[in-house]
């Protein structure tokens, strides 16, 4: 697996987005996934690799003498032995030191995975969740968990979950979702294949209309990819990725395959709120869009250039915009800012989150994995975005209740920013 940001899967996907005042959401991996590991893995971009740092010994590496808090540690351990009356958890203990290294050390996309987090994370990045197969967001409105997406082949879409139904009710006990919290009442619906999630949920106008669902969950791929006719002009296709992960180049494929069947001959491409992903997806991607050339460019340690990545003579022809927000990020900016110096489409929105770093994953011997920044990359052409972002072509900000609503439920009357897209097709 090559780099990726993301985004993570265990359930239901929360949608990874900014909190906002009204229908908040939590950064993901997209499915109330495991929430906790939704929020580690945004904002990253990630290359897994199978190797280890040697010493001469032939153990890890530890590049000279050991530190000096090392002592300081022993020392400490010493006396929880011998003089403290509680018990300690030796894995909880061992998981609590590591991540404790790995956050002191300066840098913030750094994260440690025991064995269990890991295997969590290799299922996320292909795709793959256990669950019931629905996107959420919190409605603050009426304190519930708001479907805004049911999975295909999902085990909620065999159940009848629609999207828009509100979860007010929830688990075993079947407790009000305004007494647990959001990510309380995520945690209830999440679970393993096999088990079962219970809850009631409303729809319909001023949701009257009750539902009650008990739905055994399952494995269910990941839909990253939603596309749709525009409907205040049938020429234009809109494609929205919420992230990129192995999964994301079939479903984008066959997006741009079915707008094309349909007569659309220009594209919109909706990355606002989206974390990033794997990178090898990315490129798969950019390389249908794009001409002969790089695709990205990477800077490691020692100042080494390369470029992992280029794209063939075959490329998209047709129109296109991208439309951008402060929670596009990592992979998501990589797109943008390929298109942006291939000339291939116009970037609208607001500036980016402005995360130009690579994350690698390293197995480790536990079964647990470290991921550390271990490179810049650059954009086709131009400079590194790294805590910079990337200015739109055209800034625009969604204006008035717009601003107030989560994008997810924007209209196409509302969406300011959607709607300067379609303009710029114009220009």
């Amino acid at each position: 697996m090559d780099n990726m940001e993301n985004t993570g899967n265990t359930e239901v996907q929360a949608v990874p987005a900014k909190p906002e005042k009204k229908e908040r959401s939590v950064p993901l991996s997209i499915t109330i996934l495991v929430v906790l590991m939704a929020m580690i893995i945004t904002f990253m971009a990630t290359f897994v690799a199978v190797y280890s740092v040697k010493t001469e010994g032939g153990s890890l590496g530890t590049n000279g003498a050991l530190p000096e808090f090392y002592d300081e540690l022993s020392e400490i351990k010493a006396y929880f032995d011998n003089i403290y009356i509680g018990e300690i958890d030796d894995e909880t203990l061992t998981d609590a030191v590591i991540s404790g290294y790995v956050v002191g050390s300066g840098d913030k996309y750094a994260y440690y995975y025991n064995e269990e987090a890991y295997k969590e994370l290799r299922q996320e990045l292909q795709g793959d969740m256990q669950g019931i197969g629905v996107m959420v967001i919190y409605n603050a409105d009426y304190k519930g968990i708001e479907i805004i997406n049911v999975f295909p082949d999902s085990p909620a879409m065999d159940a009848g979950v629609e999207p828009g139904d509100l979860i007010v009710y929830v688990g075993d006990e079947l407790e009000s979702v305004a007494y647990l919290g959001y990510e309380g009442a995520l945690k209830k619906l999440q679970g393993e294949a096999g088990t079962v999630a219970k809850f009631v949920a409303y729809r319909g106008d001023n949701y009257t209309e009750e539902h009650k669902f008990e739905i055994e969950r399952s494995f269910v791929t990941e839909q990253t990819v939603d596309y749709r006719v525009y409907s205040l002009d049938s020429s234009v296709g809109i494609i929205k990725i919420t992230s990129f992960d192995t999964k994301t180049v079939e479903q984008f494929k066959n997006a741009v395959s079915a707008l094309q069947a349909e007569g659309v001959t220009k594209l919109v491409f909706d990355v606002r709120n989206n974390p990033g992903g794997e990178l090898v997806s990315i490129c798969t991607i950019l390389d249908s869009l794009l001409p002969e050339g790089p695709i990205i460019r990477t800077v490691d340690k020692s100042g080494t250039e390369t470029t992992p990545y280029k794209s063939d003579e075959a490329e998209l022809d047709m129109p296109m915009a991208v439309i951008v927000n402060g929670s596009t990020a990592s992979a998501a900016e990589l797109f943008t800012s390929a298109l942006m110096d291939y000339e291939k489409a116009t970037v609208v929105g607001t500036l980016t989150y402005g995360k130009g770093c690579m994350q690698s994953i390293f197995p480790l011997q536990s079964g647990g994995a470290l991921s550390l920044t271990t490179a810049l990359y650059y954009p086709p052409f131009s400079e590194n975005y790294n805590e910079i972002g990337i200015t739109p072509d055209v800034v625009v900000e969604l204006e008035g209740e717009a601003a107030e609503k989560n994008i997810y439920k924007l209209t196409d009357e509302e969406d300011t920013q959607l709607k300067a897209a379609v303009a710029s097709f114009a220009d």
